[in-house]
Order: structure tokens, then sequence, then C-alpha cells
């Protein structure tokens, strides 16, 4: 046993792990192999010593009353087993053993574990690799949870029957599934992506998932930070952004320093920082608009280009609703508010949440008309939203 605590130094070292965790392994793999080994209803537990080099296992038993029900055996636990009595020992016995043992206090029994034969040493074995499989695992886990949210890059490793990219990351492969590239993308093993970290999670089957997108409006706001200083210093904060991928997005921007143009900052001298990032998006359409905390003029900014008349904010009267936008606008604006494909008017419901319905006016503001066409083109923002999360 000298000789596992030798190697635990390097082992940790190896793995990426911290020594604390690895020592725990080993004495978690102790004490399920003498479960095994010996029974499973008995309480085991472990120690390392680390100056004389041992490992030392021992039985726990319980100091109780003389009339704790437990001694009998016959108490049943949440499982409906029998609970061990051998793992309890009456106060008046433990006072023969040591008379300093109080109730509560616990018997130790050294074990050898030389004594437990070869098929001990197995599965001594197999327990604690499985306790090192499953640490790496969660530092990994924790590791990766921490990058939701933030661009990654790597190498594409294979490209399965149903079009999931596999692309290598560090310790771990990412996932970009068919639905998480933009439309008209296609990659080949060799290929280094971009891509925003969506989930991570483990699976029984495959283990760590590392799932990317390129899809998601995180990947546009990332892509932005890495070409606008101003973003990554915290001069503009992006408020919001909605994004139907591969043919146009809209952010909305504010700024903390009344000096800072936060539209003008993002978009570049001559369109420059703008253009950079809609070319790693397929030349993704980006408008950016103005933040403001009035929704009404919110809403309005959000159907730019199009001249807004007037807008009426109504509030739901159910949960699973959302607010109303009553937009009031001259005929000759509605075209541009709703936009091709109505993709305008959707992308300004996505950023402002807000459900939006056009009412048109020659002359005089009607807060109460609505046209079919505007309430067609928003009826499917929610589902568009919630697939390019």
């Amino acid at each position: 046993m000298d000789k596992i605590i030798d190697i635990l130094d390097s082992i940790a070292y190896e793995k990426g792990l911290k020594i604390t965790d690895v020592e725990n392994a080993l004495k978690e793999a102790l004490i399920k192999t003498a479960q095994k080994m010996v029974d499973f209803s008995l309480v085991f537990d472990a120690e390392i010593d680390k100056e004389n080099k041992e490992l030392k296992l021992f039985q726990k038993i319980e100091v109780v009353n003389s009339d704790d029900e437990r001694l009998s055996g016959e108490v049943l636990d949440q499982w409906e087993n029998p609970i061990n009595a051998e793992n309890f020992i009456t106060i008046e016995e433990a006072k023969e053993i040591d008379e300093d043992l109080e109730i509560g206090d616990f018997v130790q029994y050294d074990l050898e574990f030389e004594n437990m034969g070869r098929n001990a040493a197995t599965i001594l074995h197999n327990n604690f690799e499985y306790k090192i499989q499953r640490f790496i695992e969660e530092n990994l886990l924790s590791k990766y949870q921490n990058k939701i949210g933030k661009i990654i890059s790597g190498s594409v490793t294979r490209v399965d029957r149903a079009e999931n990219t596999f692309v290598e990351i560090g310790e771990v492969r990412g996932m970009l599934t068919r639905k998480s590239r933009i439309k008209g993308e296609s990659f080949k093993v060799g290929d280094v992506i971009k891509a925003v970290v969506k989930s991570v999670t483990i699976d029984k089957q495959n283990g760590l998932v590392v799932e990317i997108s390129r899809t998601s409006p995180k990947f546009l706001e990332a892509l932005l930070k890495l070409e606008v200083p101003e973003l990554k210093d915290e001069r503009i904060f992006i408020e919001a952004s909605a994004r139907i991928p591969g043919s146009r997005a809209k952010i909305a921007l504010s700024s903390s320093d009344p000096q800072v143009d936060p539209i003008g900052s993002v978009v570049g001298v001559k369109g420059v920082r703008i253009s950079a990032v809609s070319a790693q998006l397929n030349g993704e359409n980006i408008d950016c608009v103005e933040y403001s905390s009035l929704p009404e003029m919110f809403v309005s900014r959000a159907l730019s280009p199009a001249i807004i008349t007037s807008v009426r904010i109504e509030k739901s009267t159910k949960e699973d609703e959302r607010d109303k936008a009553i937009i009031t606008i001259p005929i000759d604006q509605k075209s541009k508010a709703i936009g091709k494909s109505g993709l305008n008017i959707r992308l300004a419901s996505m950023l402002t949440r807000y459900d939006i319905v056009l009412s048109e006016t020659v002359t005089e503001p009607s807060l109460t008309g609505k046209t079919d066409e505007a309430q067609e083109k928003t009826a499917d923002t929610a589902s568009l939203e919630a697939l390019f999360k």
C-alpha cells in the first residue's frame, strides 16, 4: 500500500487534479472495496498517514444507549433494509474499552487490507480508477461551464451522418449540431472554426458533452467584443440582441460614457468593425440600435428604418403571453417596418420582447386597427427566438 501513497502526487500532476481530490478518491475506493469484500452493511473509514506512508482502514462502531432500538437490527432504513446491529455498541461496553468514550463517539477497529486477498487489490484498482475519472469529469464540467457564452475555436475532427460537426477543444470535443450552424455552412475535417459554448452536460453514454453554436445571439455578442475595444472595456454595453442566422441581426447598445457614441464605436470608421464581424457570419447584416429604458422609445428604434407615429404598450393578462406594443405607422412606412420576408418586425419583436402589432394611418393615428399581415409576421417570433438561443 505504501507504493500507492508514493505515486499520489504524480497522479494528481498527470491528471491535473488537486492532491486532496486524489487522496479522497483513494480513501473512497478503499471503503468501497472493504464493503464489497467484508460486508456492505458495515461502516468503514480510511485515513492516509503521509508521514509513515500508511493507508489505514478501519471499521467504525457508534456508541449508543443500551436501550437503543438499532441494537436489535430490526429498524428499517429508507430502502427498507434492516440496520446492521454490528455498527453499534452500548455505552457500557464502550466504557470497558475506553473510559473517555461518550454516546455518539465511535470505536474503531483496524483492518488489514492485505488479508483480503488478490480480488481485493483488483477491486481497489477499479474503484480508484473510477473515482479519479469522476473527479476529472467534474473538473472539466466546472471549467467549461464557466465558458458558457464565450467564444472558443478548434479544428474539426469528424462530421457524422446526421451532419453533427465535432470540434477538438483542448481536452474535450465540442459538438456543433446541424441546427447550430448558419444556413449554407458546411465544414470538413481540418477546418478551424469559431463558435460559442452553448451548454455543457455529462451524458452516461458519451461522457462530457460540450455543445457549441454559431447561431446563438451570444456568438454575435462575443464576436463584437473581440472586435470592439469599448465593449471589452465596458464603456459600451450590449443590452439585447436578436438574430435570424445568416440573414439579419439587431443589437441594442448603450454607453456608460456620454462622450462615447455606442453605435459609431461598434460600426467603426467606414463600417470596418461591423463588416469584420459580418464576414465571420456569412455576410449577415447587423443593425445597431441605441437602447432606451423607455419601452415605447426602444420599440420605435428597434423598427428602424421605419418612421413610427406612436407606440402604445398593452400589458398581457396571461402569464405565458408577452406584452403587446401597438404601433401606429404611416401607410407608406409599413413595408419598411415589416421588412423583406418579415425579418425587420420579427427581429424587433425578438429584440424588445414585445409582440408588435402594426396599425396603419394616413392622417390620424388609430390605436386599435390591426393588420392580418403584421400579425402573421410576428406570430412565430417566440419559436424563432427559442430555436436560436
